[in-house]
């Protein structure tokens, strides 16, 4: 093969790589298997080992790209690289992140708190994803009915009577209708546009100015998400052993522009000796969330810190989820009243134009 090609090996290795950072799963599974085993007093490659030898099968199927993952492990492991190390173009960064800071002889209890957090994230994930999807959807459905109801059910209605004078409801369908058909561009575009620049701001806008807005959904479900899972990751490397500063920084690497916003703030008060609870009160952010700057207020200054914040991050997340679950419960509810609003003002401009094509013809 000719210098600087690809080989088989290069691309299955590749291949594996791309499987492995989408199996977020798979991953966390494997992870579970390794702190029994290394609780168990299994050395980590010899726990590498078992695993290897259970997904290829006893050796049957090598190349199953989890297999190969493990392997590749095991080579940078080899090499006297951490485990962190070893996982770099394997996992995602907030994964190794977690695995490299505190007590990096535990691995076993590292691991623990990642799949921790990551759980903690997953179960945040799915009822904000609910809360803006389904009323995005429901919108999108309205302008599709306006469309409908402008191009193809107004236009035959009109041509029926050339010569009424409409008034009110059946007025205004006639003007819609229209205004859609020279304008239907505009309108299919205008809502995906707008949430496009909303997704756009959750994760960029980051100044004072956001705080205008941090209680109005979406970016108020936004900051309870980054606040919860940028809480639970904090938890975790407290716990370990990680100083809170070097938490805070260690949290930087992959941070959205809003978080690292508020963790550069942060910092700046910690760095003049101000406790975690103190400094982010100081940055008048309200974030991650005003109760939760309080209580850290406390117990930043207690000797069970550690615990206090596992404990706290926990039960933030329980009440978070129910919050958004009500949050999309309303937002459901307002979006399936917008499309049912619709349809009964197109409903009433219906008649109204039937009536005034009888009075017409009659005329």
């Amino acid at each position: 093969m000719a210098q600087g090609g690809f080989s088989l090996a290069d691309l299955n290795r590749y291949y594996a790589m791309i499987i492995c950072r989408m199996s977020g799963g798979t991953r966390m599974r494997i992870y579970r298997k390794l702190i029994s085993l290394l609780h168990n007093r299994f050395s980590l490659m010899d726990a590498l080992d078992r695993i290897r030898g259970i997904i290829t099968n006893d050796g049957r199927n090598p190349d199953e790209p989890m297999a190969l993952a493990l392997l590749y492990w095991q080579r940078s492991l080899q090499n006297g690289n951490s485990f962190s190390v070893a996982l770099e173009g394997w996992a995602p960064a907030r994964e190794r992140l977690m695995l490299s800071v505190g007590d990096v002889s535990n691995l076993a209890g590292a691991l623990e708190n990642l799949i921790k957090v990551t759980e903690g994230t997953k179960r945040m994930t799915a009822p904000l994803v609910g809360a803006l999807a389904y009323p995005m959807f429901l919108s999108m459905m309205t302008v599709a009915i306006i469309y409908a109801i402008g191009a193809y059910m107004v236009p035959p209605m009109v041509a029926a009577a050339p010569n009424a004078r409409w008034t009110g409801s059946a007025k205004d369908l006639v003007n819609l209708s229209n205004w859609i058909q020279k304008n239907w561009l505009f309108a299919f575009s205008i809502l995906p546009t707008i949430f496009f620049l909303i997704f756009l701001t959750l994760s960029h806008w980051k100044g004072y100015t956001r705080s205008f807005v941090e209680g109005i959904p979406p970016w108020s479900l936004y900051r309870i998400f980054v606040g919860v899972t940028w809480l639970l990751a904090m938890a975790a490397l407290v716990r370990a052993g990680t100083p809170v500063s070097q938490a805070l920084r260690s949290l930087r690497h992959d941070a959205s522009p809003y978080l690292l916003h508020r963790i550069d703030s942060a910092l700046v008060f910690i760095n003049n000796g101000d406790n975690l609870g103190e400094a982010l009160a100081k940055t008048e952010l309200k974030f991650p969330d005003t109760e939760i700057i309080g209580d850290l207020r406390i117990y930043s200054e207690m000797d069970n810190f550690p615990e206090a914040l596992d404990q706290m991050a926990n039960e933030w997340l329980e009440d978070s989820i129910s919050g958004i679950e009500q949050k999309a419960a309303l937002l459901n509810t307002v979006a399936v009243l917008g499309v049912s609003g619709v349809i009964a003002w197109s409903v009433m401009g219906t008649f109204a134009m039937q009536e005034q094509i009888t009075k017409a013809m009659g005329g």
